[in-house]
């Protein structure tokens, strides 16, 4: 998987996301669910339309 750039909220950054994992939101949106690297806080992406 590419790597994905998200905002952890914790850490008040942004950071590439560990272990990627696409999901589906409700309404067909896509997004991108992982981990920050430096303080382990679930970090989540939404991205665009299907």
């Amino acid at each position: 998987m590419a790597d994905v750039e998200a905002y952890c909220v914790k850490c008040k950054a942004k950071r590439m996301m560990v272990d990627p994992q696409e999901v589906d939101m409700k309404g067909g949106r896509r997004a991108m669910s992982g981990k920050c690297p430096v303080c382990g806080t679930k970090m989540f992406r939404i991205m665009g339309k299907k």
